[in-house]
């Protein structure tokens, strides 16, 4: 990853590593999940590999515990402190919240419509977010951070549901087939105002590891 010039910012974004309800197949939604082990060896791997990373001069982390446990592990690499975002939190996804996505279609066959939708306006039942409240909230934090750190190389924690959001919005038709956890993909905002896409879905880090092999999925609101 090179460094981003004086007129623009570069931000690095990360997945949060694995949780337990990753693992078993859950939708998490805004529920707090822990990283289970395999998702601390990843944010260890992470954590290494960005400590690699000159001038990275913020870190941002959605407010989540397993979002914020991942961010932790990078900002005591780079002595940085985190910077809490709720913006940055996971798409609500109200009733599905907890239920196993094998038993959705079954359970509550409205809102597995709704959530495997790709349409912005598909409202998830039980106060869930559609993907374009989602789009605004997130694109909305990404753009005030990558303002206030104009010239300088940033890091953001956040979720899968974000994650592919963020990258729908940046490339309306481009493809996105899985979202590794602790995956790691570079964005750029111009001195003209215009976002690109530098990188995306990197687990190279992950190489060589007993976790390598971890459950990727297209984001937090996805079948394994």
């Amino acid at each position: 990853m090179g460094r981003a010039n004086q007129s623009c910012t570069e931000i690095i974004i990360v997945r949060h590593g694995e949780t337990y309800w990753n693992a078993l197949g859950k939708m998490q939604g805004q529920t707090d999940t822990d990283l289970n082990d395999a998702g601390r060896q990843q944010a260890v791997a992470v954590a290494e590999r960005l400590s690699r990373e000159t001038d990275i001069t913020a870190l941002y982390s959605s407010d989540l515990m397993r979002a914020l446990d991942t961010a932790k592990m990078i900002a005591a690499k780079h002595g940085l402190e985190v910077n809490k975002d709720q913006g940055l939190r996971e798409r609500h996804t109200g009733e599905l919240q907890g239920l196993l996505f094998r038993d959705m279609p079954t359970l509550n066959p409205k809102g597995y419509e709704a959530i495997k939708s790709h349409g912005l306006d598909d409202e998830v039942p039980g106060g869930g977010e559609t993907r374009r409240d989602l789009r605004r909230r997130c694109t909305s934090s990404l753009q005030k951070i990558a303002e206030k750190h104009r010239g300088e190389r940033v890091v953001v924690v956040t979720h899968g549901g974000v994650i592919e959001a963020l990258y729908k919005w940046l490339s309306p038709d481009g493809k996105i087939e899985g979202i590794g956890n602790t995956s790691i993909g570079v964005v750029v905002l111009t001195q003209e105002d215009d976002w690109f896409i530098k990188s995306w879905n990197d687990v190279s880090h992950l190489r060589g590891t007993q976790v390598l092999k971890a459950k990727v999925f297209d984001d937090d609101n996805s079948s394994p």
